[in-house]
């Protein structure tokens, strides 16, 4: 079963509300001179983070008709300083033409965004906004470059994966942040694992073992006149709602590899084991889930996810064929077979900005990128997995399509409660 199969449930008020009084009123400009190789590209970015400033960088760097015009965040702070690293870059200053009405501070920044005259939007905020952001911007006609993963629940996955097929129909480009799919040597490696190369498929070991992203500060870091969502919102990645915990957002890279070898077809099934070993104050998300997934023909893949400190690193991935093996190990790709050993010797280049050239690329030619339907299979597998592991269950793919989690908080604002739930406990954790 694939999530194309399913219909799309709907978001909670907040985003049917910001969606109707917002970008439900937007209207494309109908110019599209520049997908003819001329004119200028304007972009803008929502989400100036860390992520959101190098994806702008590598916009700005893939194409020279790209201009930076609008930017926004629920932080000002956030907004400054992306705009100070991009400014302080040689060969794309000069295209960051953000003027001060142009940047936008809130909830309804992305909104605002859509609305200031932009051809693409960088969709990089925290991943618990990426449904609301991605409906929002096929609504407003814009191309879209979303990071990954495409949500956190699987009400929202449904929701974004619904405004891909309308970007599809629509002839937007639509670029997913798993950006291993755009790397020249993993193409390469793939392509011959497929193509055969270790015969037929008999496992899969994917790693992400390596130390926490966001480590959770305690409560008494927290300013007495600081609100529920302004901290939840400074510390997302430590809250499942914002980030869908740590196999989610970033291991979901992983799994994405392993959807690939598979040939795209999702999981029947999966089990899970995981929790907490460090402590993390009022965050609410494991340290470490594995993850044992099982396919239709028997085929089994594990995926062992860690975020502790002072820990062995290893982010590999290790295929066993009925002719050989495939290993990627950091920059190492290599395939042992009946033949020999092979190793990639092509072409080099920044994955990160290869997305961004073959996206703009396409944008001129006219000739649409989706990766929509792909993206969602392996943003589902992932909370998949994170479902087996918080809920001690055997998790189908088919529950995984019909699940009804929605996470994210119903008419959020800025100024109300928002409690933090427990970290969840297997044996309490209820699978909806």
């Amino acid at each position: 079963m694939n999530p194309e199969n399913e219909a799309s449930p709907s978001r909670r008020d907040f985003l049917k509300t910001t969606t109707a009084t917002g970008a439900a009123t937007l209207l494309a400009s109908g110019n599209y001179a520049f997908a003819q190789g001329t004119g200028k590209i304007k972009i803008g970015l929502i989400g100036c983070g860390g992520r959101g400033t190098g994806a702008a960088a590598q916009a700005l760097n893939a194409d020279p008709g790209v201009i930076l015009t609008a930017v926004g965040d629920v932080f000002q702070s956030q907004i400054d300083g992306s705009l100070r690293a991009l400014k302080g870059e040689a060969g794309i200053a000069e295209r960051v033409q953000v003027a001060p009405d142009h940047s936008f501070v809130g909830l309804d920044a992305y909104l605002k965004v859509l609305q200031s005259g932009v051809d693409v939007v960088l969709l990089t905020a925290p991943p618990g906004f990426r449904p609301q952001h991605i409906k929002a911007a096929v609504d407003a006609n814009k191309h879209i470059f979303a990071e990954k993963p495409m949500g956190t629940d699987a009400a929202g996955v449904h929701l974004a994966l619904a405004a891909a097929r309308e970007a599809k129909a629509k002839k937007l480009t639509f670029v997913s942040g798993f950006c291993w799919r755009y790397d020249y040597p993993r193409r390469e490696f793939y392509r011959r694992i497929l193509d055969g190369a270790i015969g037929q498929i008999r496992h899969v070991h994917a790693t992400y073992l390596t130390s926490p992203v966001k480590p959770m500060p305690p409560a008494s870091d927290r300013p007495a006149s600081m609100g529920d969502v302004e901290w939840q919102l400074r510390n997302w990645y430590n809250f499942v709602w914002l980030s869908g915990d740590g196999l989610v957002e970033q291991a979901c890279h992983s799994v994405d590899k392993v959807l690939w070898v598979m040939k795209d077809t999702p999981p029947l099934r999966c089990v899970g084991t995981g929790g907490r070993v460090m402590p993390n104050h009022q965050g609410n998300i494991y340290d470490h889930i594995d993850v044992f997934y099982e396919w239709a023909d028997g085929t089994r893949a594990t995926m062992a996810q860690r975020q502790i400190p002072s820990q062995h690193n290893d982010n590999s991935d290790y295929i066993a064929g009925s002719k050989g093996f495939g290993n990627i190990r950091g920059g190492s790709v290599e395939i042992v077979n009946e033949a020999g050993k092979w190793r990639y010797s092509g072409q080099q280049k920044n994955m990160y900005q290869v997305e961004h050239d073959e996206m703009y690329a396409a944008i001129r030619r006219g000739t649409p990128i989706n990766d929509g339907e792909r993206m969602a299979r392996s943003s589902l597998a992932g909370i998949m997995g994170r479902m087996a592991a918080y809920s001690g269950q055997e998790i189908t793919w088919e529950q995984m399509l019909k699940s009804q989690e929605n996470l994210f908080p119903a008419n959020l604002d800025w100024n109300m409660s928002l409690p933090i739930p427990p970290m969840s406990l297997p044996g309490k954790y209820t699978v909806s």
